[in-house]
């Protein structure tokens, strides 16, 4: 089992950056890609970035390239959201997600694990 805690959210105007963290427990997580998602109010939950195990591959939604930095750190089994020129349409609840893959997983389907998530809330 893999525990999955996030923190870092909170309520910021249009402009600022946030760096959210991403802390395991139960497991290393040099074996997990990981993602993190995120989910607004009526809409469904997207992908928001990607990275692999060893933190050489990354993918990002076309709505956060330029804006956003995944990165990883296994010796303190996290991983980070670096948010930067935050933008009113990124406010939702975010959540980190881990997946028992060697390659990049982009689909929720395809994660084993979730944190319970940190809302980002973004005002303009």
């Amino acid at each position: 089992q893999v525990q999955l805690v996030e923190s870092g959210g909170g309520l910021v105007q249009a402009g600022d950056s946030l760096r959210l963290s991403c802390a395991a427990s139960g497991r290393r997580l040099s074996s997990y890609g990981m993602d993190w998602f995120r989910q607004a109010p009526g809409k469904e939950r997207e992908l928001v970035a990607a990275i692999s195990w060893s933190g050489s591959s990354t993918s990002y939604a076309d709505s956060v390239k330029g804006r956003f930095t995944i990165s990883r750190d296994n010796a303190k089994n996290t991983v980070y959201l670096q948010m930067n020129s935050l933008k009113p349409e990124d406010t939702a609840v975010y959540y980190c997600a881990a997946a028992y893959s060697t390659t990049l997983s982009y689909r929720a389907v395809d994660m084993d694990y979730w944190g319970q998530g940190t809302q980002v809330t973004v005002s303009s």
